[in-house]
């Protein structure tokens, strides 16, 4: 008697007898994974400092990273710097940036939503990290050397955030933390029995840790449109992920339902300008556009909508990235002419190029006469206003600084997007970086660090560099902390 095992799902191009007859063939259940002190899950800097520290504290260390090892590293992959306190001019810093003087910064970014001692413990700890980072093989740029700009703020990767991945990733594994890629980590109870448990899935196979102590590095969730989409609407579709796109930010969803206390806002998210034909995920900084105080910028009715010279500090990027995501179909474009291109920073995407204003809007399906329209009178504003004026008169919106006329071809144009960093609606933890309740108890086996924790001390702003600071401080405590619980039990 022949046995006939469970039909196959249907696969295309496989004959219809195949499909109905053919058995398939089921592996063995994997044996089940030893109780390790401390699970982190993810793969940024917060997950490997949060390895790290703990292992150095004396714990068993297992890590579980969603992305494959090429991939790994989270947003850090595509960063560069951290905000740094330092009381004393050093090789890094030639002087000095204050603790206090980040806490106020911080504070003065978050609007009043951000813990003030998170924000403390977060500035006091940034100032050992420089010495901690270089003792696990991460290596800065010093500002004799560097070729990026020096701040007092801010110290650069020697080599990028890539580089201090792979540094930290190595230290880890010498100091026998178990790695895992590819292994995403499925939702988790925010109150379990001892060891917790938590599903994984590898492989296409489910799998199960066990852990006495849960260190949750895993990220926001801006690369899930469907959780975005319910405050940003369609839009959510159209916002290019610059960072990794596996921050689905469900294992933060799932202790929210169950009561976790949150952070920040639902949906409120950082936006930067980024080029329109930026891949969907993962481009990173080089993606960014600027250059909108020199030139114009325009909707797809092919008028302005803004004032261009608003804002010319840094703060330029996320400002324009927030409007773009406003305006008809979530796309824009910068126009400049020959004279406003060179004052730019260069792309690494070609610009799109024509001699004429209607040329232009013909090869970026634009009115031409709609444009050559916005033109004309955004050049005789700034003539009315006169010359070394820098802003024009009689024109809404206005263009307060920086204006000039745009006559000189080759006229060329660069399609902008709104680029999503990093959602600001996460946990609140305490200085411990434990996990709070709605009702202000702490989980006593299970931590949080970096993005996933990051609104608790930002609120919904940003401060420049404080990503990766955030990550690897309280990566620090939420390891070292874990250690701690396994050791003492409290």
């Amino acid at each position: 008697m022949s046995v006939v095992g469970p039909t196959l799902p249907a696969q295309p191009g496989w004959p219809a007898t195949v499909q109905s007859t053919m058995s398939p063939s089921l592996p063995p259940p994997p044996p089940p994974w030893p109780v390790d002190d401390v699970l982190v899950i993810g793969g940024g800097i917060a997950a490997f400092c949060a390895a790290i520290a703990a292992r150095e504290a004396g714990a068993g260390v297992r890590l579980v990273d969603a992305a494959p090892a090429y991939l790994r590293g989270g947003n850090a992959r595509h960063s560069r710097n951290l905000r740094l306190a330092h009381a004393e001019p050093s090789r890094l810093f030639p002087c000095r940036y204050p603790s206090d003087e980040f806490e106020h910064e911080l504070c003065a970014a978050n609007d009043g939503q951000g813990d003030a001692a998170l924000a403390r413990r977060l500035a006091e700890g940034s100032a050992g990290l420089p010495g901690w980072l270089a003792a696990q093989g991460v290596q800065f740029e010093e500002p004799a050397r560097g070729t990026l700009p020096w701040s007092r703020r801010t110290a650069f990767f020697l080599g990028g955030g890539k580089a201090a991945i792979n540094a930290l990733a190595a230290r880890a594994e010498r100091l026998g933390v178990t790695i895992h890629q590819d292994t995403e980590a499925l939702p988790i109870e925010l109150d379990g029995p001892s060891p917790r448990r938590i599903p994984l899935h590898h492989a296409g196979r489910t799998l199960e840790a066990r852990a006495r102590a849960v260190c949750l590095c895993c990220g926001g969730y801006q690369a899930n449109p469907g959780w975005l989409a319910e405050t940003w609407g369609e839009a959510a579709a159209d916002l290019v992920v610059r960072g990794t796109p596996f921050a689905d930010g469900e294992i933060l969803r799932a202790l929210l339902a169950q009561g976790a206390a949150p952070a920040g806002e639902p949906g409120a998210c950082h936006l930067v300008a980024v080029d329109a034909r930026s891949p969907v995920a993962d481009g990173g900084i080089v993606t960014r556009v600027d250059g909108m105080p020199w030139g114009l910028v325009v909707d797809r009715t092919a008028r302005r909508f803004h004032d261009e010279g608003a804002e010319i500090s840094p703060r330029r990027y996320s400002a324009w990235g927030r409007l773009v995501a406003r305006r008809p179909e979530h796309r824009a474009f910068l126009i400049l002419d020959a004279e406003g291109r060179a004052h730019t920073t260069p792309s690494i995407y070609p610009p799109i190029e024509a001699d004429t204003i209607a040329g232009l809007a013909a090869a970026l399906g634009l009115d031409p006469a709609v444009l050559t329209a916005t033109f004309t009178d955004f050049n005789r504003a700034v003539q009315r206003a006169g010359t070394g004026a820098e802003c024009t008169e009689g024109l809404t919106p206005p263009k307060s600084r920086l204006a000039r006329p745009l006559t000189k071809p080759p006229f060329a144009a660069y399609p902008m997007a709104p680029g999503i960093t990093g959602t600001s609606h996460g946990l609140r933890v305490d200085p411990r970086a434990r996990v709070l309740r709605n009702d202000g108890r702490a989980c006593p086996d299970l931590f949080a660090a970096g993005a996933i924790m990051a609104p608790a001390i930002l609120g919904t702003g940003y401060l420049a560099g404080t990503g990766l600071t955030i990550g690897a401080v309280f990566g620090r405590i939420a390891g070292a902390e874990a250690a701690h619980y396994v050791r003492t039990g409290r």
